[in-house]
């Protein structure tokens, strides 16, 4: 596959903050397609929610097998497939529920804890093919400055014509 060269308009520290400063040139029809939002320094977080008991792995085995049952239900394209799809849904919390306790129960105390895990840059770099680089650091943003930048209108954290990216 062939490599774009690229350089770092700007960097911030969400994600959100980085999609609303490309979000505007794209009001103004430039071509984001070329201006990437790349993570740095990525981390795995495991946040962890709850305990988890036998009664919490029978509720989350049952809400499981009940959207499987109501997916497959909603499959039939018969009239009657709101009807089967109901049924799904309560077989599947039964059998659900019945198969997240022994599970849960094999499991001999391991990972005795409900979490969500997500991926967490500590940085979110925009970045602009060569061929566009320029005009993109010209483009205004409506994204507040926390630092004042060299040249362009790219609001960021970090000045800009940064290092290339390949």
């Amino acid at each position: 596959m062939n490599e774009q060269a690229r350089r770092t308009i700007a960097s911030y520290t969400t994600c959100q903050e980085a999609a609303r400063a490309v979000d505007h040139p794209s009001d103004q029809g430039f071509p984001v397609e070329r201006v990437p939002i790349i993570g740095q320094d990525v981390r795995l977080v495991e946040q962890v929610t709850g305990r988890m008991g036998q009664a919490g792995a029978a509720l989350h085995g049952a809400a499981s097998g009940a959207l499987i049952g109501w997916t497959l239900g909603l499959l039939d394209p018969v009239v009657s497939g709101l009807r089967l799809a109901l049924y799904g849904l309560a077989f599947g919390a039964l059998v659900g529920a019945l198969l997240g306790m022994p599970v849960y129960a094999a499991q001999h105390g391991r990972r005795n804890f409900a979490s969500v895990s997500f991926i967490q840059p500590s940085r979110n770099d925009v970045v602009a093919d060569d061929a566009v680089a320029e005009e993109a650091v010209q483009l205004p943003t409506e994204l507040p400055s926390r630092t004042s930048t060299s040249s362009g209108a790219w609001k960021s954290s970090r000045p800009q014509g940064g290092p290339a990216v390949t």
